[in-house]
């Protein structure tokens, strides 16, 4: 009797076996504040689809005294019927404020069970990350949550980048993120404001040591590195270039959002180039088919070096609204 042969390995389990793989999210994280802009963002994430997140602000949004009142208004979106696709986190506030810890007691009772992820903004240390870690577990196991929520963290201020190899290294860190803003003001006036827009806050070198440090712990961690908002609102082709130089020089493959307009010219400098997607999915059935030893392709050869950088960059055009090839769509998807 002919036995039944063992399905095939998915990819990532041969590709990255033993390692740590990055996380696939979305390549665009819009921030919203106020109940009116989280809907029109949910408006717009139905129709487009979970190509980008949404992030609601606990930290900006809240009015002073009306914390607890926002929190809650955030934890009903979050587990609302226009919460399609499960890709609404929220941002809670920094460590020094007194009222992060019921924050997290509003927001992880009511929505932990659909929440992606939780935004820890300006921590000065690894300590600071790892206390709001460790409250974040504790709530989640009084609940009996039953999952471990991840965790973003804002990289903002002296402390945490000088940290930020400790800090991407933590257990639950799914991505750090670049506070642009924050950072330039933390200086207090040593980086002048030019670089907080561009040109300034590719070319100044202590933004260029910053933005670079941020992405290599990140990368090298198996965390996302997400890059700054840009101040421009309007004018596409000035948001398409700062989240080009964003992805191309700087090794960022998410970046925040804070108005509908950035939305698609990011995800168009995010996206991977067509032909090269191409490429990828031929590449990677071909390996399949050898068995995941070395082919030629083109007149080159390729092996599980290459094919872990096509696999990637798959996913990556998936996230990103990518036309996949169909004989491929389904194993990128995970189907």
């Amino acid at each position: 009797m002919t036995k039944p042969s063992t399905p095939p390995a998915h990819p990532s389990e041969v590709l990255f076996a033993g390692q740590r793989q990055l996380p696939t999210m979305p390549a665009v994280d819009h921030y919203a504040g106020s109940e009116k802009l989280i809907r029109k963002a949910l408006a717009l994430q139905a129709e487009m689809g979970p190509l980008f997140d949404i992030t609601c602000d606990c930290e900006d949004g809240a009015a002073a005294g009306a914390e607890r009142e926002h929190a809650a208004m955030c934890a009903e979106l979050v587990m609302g019927s226009d919460n399609r696709f499960g890709r609404v986190g929220v941002r809670i506030h920094d460590v020094s404020h007194p009222g992060w810890r019921e924050d997290l007691e509003i927001l992880i009772p009511r929505a932990g069970e659909r929440l992606p992820f939780v935004t820890l903004p300006k921590p000065c240390s690894a300590e600071d990350v790892s206390a709001q870690i460790a409250a974040l577990r504790a709530i989640e196991a009084r609940e009996g949550l039953g999952r471990r929520i991840p965790v973003h963290v804002l990289i903002e201020t002296h402390g945490a980048l000088r940290a930020v190899w400790e800090i991407a290294a933590l257990d639950g860190v799914e991505s750090l993120d670049f506070g642009l803003m924050d950072f330039v003001s933390d200086h207090q006036g040593a980086i002048p404001g030019s670089a907080m827009r561009s040109p300034g806050q590719f070319d100044h070198p202590l933004v260029r040591r910053a933005k670079c440090e941020i992405a290599a712990a990140a990368l090298g961690n198996g965390a996302i590195p997400s890059h700054n908002v840009t101040t421009e609102l309007k004018d596409r082709d000035i948001i398409l270039a700062d989240a080009s130089r964003a992805r191309s020089e700087f090794g960022y493959l998410r970046m925040w959002s804070i108005h509908p307009n950035q939305i698609a010219p990011i995800l168009d400098a995010m996206r991977p180039d067509f032909d090269e997607v191409l490429m990828a999915a031929d590449i990677i059935a071909a390996a399949m088919a050898a068995g995941w030893g070395p082919i030629q392709h083109a007149g080159k050869l390729h092996d599980r070096a290459s094919y872990r950088y096509y696999w990637t960059l798959l996913q990556r055009a998936r996230s990103t609204g990518a036309t996949i090839p169909k004989d491929i769509e389904g194993l990128v998807a995970g189907r």
